[in-house]
């Protein structure tokens, strides 16, 4: 038999069916992965947009992923400058009250104990390494480690840090400087410590020369208070850079993320709507071929 169809009109229609075929294999994948796209070349001239904005997003990302270690770092300043604010406050109470009354009894070992909470403080570590030890990390940036270790000391030589202040950067073109050093905090508690070391031990009731001593300790604790506090408030201020830095972080990684699932995210209630008409035009095309392919002479012969 003689078929009706010519080869042209079949070689036309099998291509129409290889392309109705590959439209549905690629909506399907779209459903299945989310993505218009399995590589940036199927973007077309979007490739370039999406690249740049992941790019851009990968900055975003360093930059939070810097700004929590340095939050981190400054909550800890935060935590043991409080630590010896507290400690030092508590310690000026004990000393004023010593004075009036003229009886100080565990006078000494609270001064003592006062001492040793400032150390602690200086020398905390986090992962092992001080915080406020600036470059210097192999050891611990303050060095006397008892109060009688203060006597006859310059204030100079209690401290083993140098004066680098740990920098980062947090934004485009923003460095932000968070640093915290032990000398920056205890310069100037060094001279109340040396002054009580010396006019030390106290016993039950203060002689006259250790009244006059604590007088002069008061002062020099007040100094070093008041610069405790100072870079204390200075490390608030750099807390609250952070955190606005993180928050502009964050909001354009949003955008961008935004940017590029515009451009690489399918819409997949259109991917599915898509698949059904390419499914019903696809089984129809089978049925036309079929019945191309079946038609002969025959059937127009009586």
């Amino acid at each position: 038999m003689t078929r009706v169809a010519t080869i042209p009109m079949q070689t036309t229609l099998a291509s129409a069916l290889s392309r109705s075929q590959q439209s549905l294999a690629n909506s399907q994948m779209q459903l299945a992965t989310g993505k218009k796209a399995t590589d940036y070349a199927g973007l077309g001239l979007d490739a370039v947009r999406t690249l740049s904005a992941r790019s851009m997003l990968a900055q975003q990302q360093t930059y939070q992923t810097v700004a929590s270690t340095v939050s981190t770092t400054l909550s800890l300043y935060d935590a043991n400058l409080n630590q010896i604010d507290s400690s030092l406050t508590d310690l000026r109470s004990q000393l004023m009250s010593a004075l009036g009354t003229g009886d100080s009894p565990g006078l000494q070992s609270i001064v003592e104990g006062a001492f040793s909470d400032v150390r602690a403080s200086l020398n905390a570590t986090s992962a092992g390494v001080p915080l406020f030890a600036g470059s210097q990390t192999a050891d611990s940036p303050f060095l006397p480690e008892t109060l009688s270790d203060t006597v006859g000391l310059d204030a100079a030589d209690a401290f083993a840090n140098d004066d680098v202040h740990q920098t980062a950067r947090m934004g485009d073109g923003v460095d932000v400087e968070y640093g915290i050093t032990a000398s920056d905090v205890g310069t100037n508690l060094i001279p109340a410590f040396r002054t009580l070391a010396e006019a030390g031990p106290f016993g039950e009731t203060l002689t006259e020369d250790q009244k006059t001593a604590i007088r002069t300790a008061l002062d020099q604790l007040d100094t070093g208070l008041s610069g405790v506090r100072n870079v204390n408030a200075a490390n608030g201020r750099r807390q609250n850079q952070v955190e606005s830095l993180t928050s502009r972080a964050s909001a354009r990684e949003d955008l961008l993320t935004e940017v590029i699932g515009n451009v690489e995210d399918a819409d997949l209630g259109q991917v599915a709507i898509d698949i059904s008409q390419r499914q019903t035009v696809l089984e129809a095309s089978y049925s036309v071929f079929a019945q191309l392919s079946s038609m002969s002479l025959a059937n127009y012969l009586s």
